[in-house]
């Protein structure tokens, strides 16, 4: 729900981009791009948004042949049909897999090659523990309606940083103004308008779909430990968290906070395996 102010802004300027070139398409654009969502869902959908947006591959023939094994593990484990989902890899140098799409889990080409079975078993298990939980299918969803609102979001602030940069004084000062005329602007929006439930949802959004997300990291974490990869997934984590702690790697900016978060999936995963093996009515 947090994401609906975004996708009324994004319905928004979908309406009004078709305005601009045919009143007549005003309310049918919009009306395709509303029932457009769905249809990311389609496998050759997935397919394209993970080859060309996410920039996965599908496995070679070995590399096909390990993984099939690994994740016939998995999901005999787990109760769930193997060929439900569809196995590609990640030319990425971490050791982790993605859950992306509705039905697809990728895997990073350096966990292949760093990670044994029995540890990337793990990693697997908790990428099915988000497509169990339904969040690849709700996050594919909210980016899908909420991508023309980021686009100009990003447009926007890529041309107003551009102009603050320059060297030129008239750049500074049209980056200047624009800055002040946006202020401005949600400022008329929120109060003068009173149109708050739009303005305030979008300023403290991201801050709580961090948040989902950090909860949805740590109960995938809980399902792949239910399924018996909890030490397993544990000695990645660690493996992750040293790297990442790593002079060399301390020396480059961590990318949302990656230090802390697998330090806190870690701690979260040794609290719940504890309460797992604690004996019955042991304090």
């Amino acid at each position: 729900m947090v994401t609906v102010p975004t996708a009324v802004i994004s319905l928004a300027l979908v309406s009004s981009a078709a305005s601009l070139l045919n009143p007549a398409l005003a309310l049918l654009l919009p009306a395709v791009w509303l029932l457009s969502g769905p249809l990311v869902f389609h496998r050759s959908a997935e397919a394209a948004i993970a080859r060309f947006l996410l920039g996965m591959r599908r496995p070679t023939p070995a590399e096909a042949e390990r993984l099939s094994a690994v994740w016939e593990e998995v999901t005999r484990r787990a109760g769930v049909n193997q060929g439900t989902y569809e196995l590609w890899v990640q030319e990425r140098a971490e050791l982790n897999a993605t859950a992306a799409a509705g039905h697809i889990v990728g895997v990073t080409r350096h966990a292949l090659d760093r990670l044994p079975n029995s540890r990337l078993a793990a990693v697997l298990a908790h990428e099915l523990g988000h497509h169990v939980g339904g969040h690849p299918w709700a996050a594919m969803l909210a980016d899908w309606y909420a991508l023309p609102a980021r686009v100009v979001w990003r447009l926007i602030t890529t041309v107003v940083l551009l102009l603050l940069g320059s060297r030129n004084l008239a750049g500074i000062a049209c980056g200047g103004c624009l800055s002040v005329t946006f202020v401005w602007f949600v400022y008329v929006l929120t109060f003068t308008e009173s149109m708050w439930w739009i303005t305030l949802p979008v300023a403290i959004g991201p801050f709580f779909v961090a948040w989902l997300h950090r909860r949805a990291e740590c109960r995938a974490d809980d399902y792949a430990a239910g399924l018996g990869f909890g030490d397993e997934l544990m000695a990645v984590l660690a493996e992750e968290h040293r790297a990442q702690t790593k002079p060399e790697a301390a020396a480059q900016p961590a990318v949302g906070g990656a230090h802390s978060r697998f330090e806190a999936r870690l701690r979260h995963l040794q609290r719940s395996t504890a309460g797992r093996h604690r004996p019955a009515g042991q304090p």
